[in-house]
Order: structure tokens, then C-alpha cells, then sequence
């Protein structure tokens, strides 16, 4: 089958071999990819993949054990759990000290003509939901994951430090809470969108230390938590969103003097994240910079760098 294949460079196969159809497993065929930093950042070498990448999706399962998911179109969560260990049996699969995730650790992902994925992890989208928003799914719950782990109040200021990818998924999100928020970021010819929602945008010269009650990190670069730090006032929080294979510093004596908490955050819910696109809460077709065909991957990845989202189209939805 065709592939996007990451060996130490990126190439395009059309030998790959096709996945086996394993117990309690399903093979799905993607319909869009959606490019992310983390992808970019696997390019670099992190977490040392080696195999296809991508784990953004939405597809249509065309093989399984159960046959009522033959057919279906789904977005699926990317960490593949165990199911039986003591961090499963808790609840927290996303922690599985034996999970595979997709395209990123040991388990080839979504930029592939099929690939495989537990049934565990598979969520049917709602026909009302277009395969052009359901692609943001992934993206939406991770974002979605900071107000499952922290309470944002409606009275607190809030920062979002990185109008990109991620970003646009964050302050979508946060801003439904009710907070004084701001996106913190570099390019103004991005935030229109937001501004018509109703949230301030700027850039970080704009802002005083210690302003903020929270301040989240999705820039994807080590500068960036030197800023959120920076803005974090004594007592706060600062959530960390961003994964790249870089060294950071952070000088941990002066969290301890000014007691900042610091919380990390992955992945989020998937079903939240459906109704919210459901309904109509979140905008996506504003945040689509150019969709490609699987054949020009390799273009695709090159203008993912510096752009909101690229996509890659596989095929046309059934």
C-alpha cells in the first residue's frame, strides 16, 4: 500500500506492507490526516520513531472481529493500552506502562492507505459532524484535558502562550469557561478568528510579569515556557502542553519561592470533544491552511512548518 514512511527521513512508499487484522483490533482507512508539531517533531527524532506517522484521523472501519463497526466513521484515541495492568485496571489507560501510541511510540499510525487501531479506541462521529471538523478531534481533546485535570475559574486571567495548532483548539476551548483570557502569539494575521469570538490576542511584549492566574505553554519550542514562567503570578499555574525534542530550562528554585504549580497535560476525552464540534461550539474551517493528496505528503509536511493546519486527503469519505 501507499505510505508515508519515517526511517531517519521521510519518504514515500508505495510497498508497504499492509496491517494485519489482530485480535480486538480494527482496520480502518483514513479519510484525512491532519498534520500536528508532534509530527514535525518526530522528524527531529523525537521519541525515536521509526515508521509511519500521524494520528490525527477520520476513517471508515473496513475490517473487525465486531462486525457492527464494519462501515463506520471514526476518530480514534491514539494510545493503545494493555487493558489488564494495575494503571488500566485504575482507569488510566492513557498511562499504560505497555501502551503503543499511534505514529508516535512503536505503532505505525494514520498516513498510510489502512492502518490498525484497538476497538477500544475508536469513537463513531456523528453525521452531523464533517470529516473536515471530526480530523480535529485529537487536537480538541487534548485541549479539552486542561479543564478535565484544573478547575479555570470564570473570575481567573488566563494565557495561552502559541497561536498555533494547538492553540487554536485551546482558547476555543477555554474560552467556553467564562475566564478573562488572552492569546499570547506572533501572528496577528491568525487571530481574527479568535477576536470574533471574543478573545484578546497579543504579543508578549504587550504583557506584565506575573499577570496571569494561569498560563498555558502550546508553543512547542523551549522559549516558550520561559514566557509562560514569566507571566505566571506567585500561586499560579502554569500548564504545559507543549512536547519537542529539545532540552528546556526552568529555573526550579523560584517555582518553590513563588509555589507556581506546574501541570503537565496530554491527552484528553474524545466524546466531550465530539458534542462540542456537534453543536457547533468550536470553528475548524478557519484554522485549514491547505489540504493535500496523500502522493504530495512530502510537500505537505514542508508547509506544515510555519502554517495552522495542513491535511493530507486519503480518500473521499463513504
Amino acid at each position: 500500500m501507499l505510505a508515508l514512511v519515517f526511517d531517519g527521513s521521510l519518504n514515500l512508499v508505495t510497498t508497504y506492507a499492509d496491517p494485519a487484522l489482530r485480535p480486538g483490533e480494527a482496520l480502518i482507512r483514513p479519510h484525512l490526516a491532519g498534520i500536528c508539531n508532534t509530527d514535525l517533531e518526530i522528524t527531529r527524532g523525537y521519541m525515536g520513531f521509526q515508521g509511519v506517522p500521524g494520528h490525527e484521523f477520520v476513517g471508515t472501519v473496513i475490517a473487525c472481529e465486531d462486525q457492527a463497526w464494519v462501515g463506520q466513521r471514526v476518530v480514534g484515541e491514539i494510545n493503545a493500552a494493555c487493558g489488564v495492568c494495575a494503571t488500566c485496571r485504575r482507569g488510566d489507560a492513557p498511562h499504560c506502562p505497555q501502551r503503543t501510541t499511534l505514529g508516535i511510540d512503536r505503532r505505525d499510525g494514520v498516513m498510510a492507505e489502512c492502518f490498525s487501531l484497538p476497538v477500544s479506541c475508536l469513537h463513531a462521529v456523528p453525521p452531523a459532524v464533517p470529516d473536515t471538523a471530526a480530523v480535529f478531534v485529537e487536537p480538541l481533546a487534548a485541549a479539552l484535558e486542561i479543564v478535565e485535570q484544573s478547575h479555570i475559574r470564570p473570575t481567573e486571567r488566563v494565557a495561552v502562550v502559541g497561536d498555533g495548532k494547538l492553540g487554536a483548539m485551546i482558547v476555543q476551548v477555554l474560552r467556553l469557561t467564562g475566564c478573562d483570557l488572552t492569546l499570547v502569539g506572533r501572528h496577528p494575521e491568525r487571530w481574527g478568528v479568535y477576536q470574533r469570538q471574543g478573545i484578546i490576542c497579543t504579543t508578549e511584549d504587550h504583557l506584565a510579569t506575573g499577570s496571569f492566574d494561569v498560563v498555558v505553554d502550546c508553543t512547542g519550542q523551549p522559549a516558550g515556557l520561559a514566557t509562560t514562567r514569566r507571566l505566571v503570578r506567585p500561586r499560579g499555574r502554569l500548564v504545559l502542553k507543549s512536547t519537542f525534542e529539545a532540552a528546556s530550562e526552568i529555573n526550579l528554585t523560584m517555582l518553590v519561592v513563588d509555589e507556581v504549580q506546574l501541570l503537565g497535560s496530554r491527552c484528553g476525552p474524545f466524546a466531550p470533544a465530539l458534542r462540542l464540534l456537534e453543536r457547533g461550539l468550536i470553528e475548524t474551517a478557519p484554522l485549514i491552511t491547505a489540504t493535500y493528496p496523500l502522493t504530495r505528503a512530502l510537500e505537505a509536511f514542508a508547509a506544515a512548518r510555519g502554517n495552522l493546519k495542513i491535511l493530507l486527503q486519503m480518500r473521499s469519505s463513504d
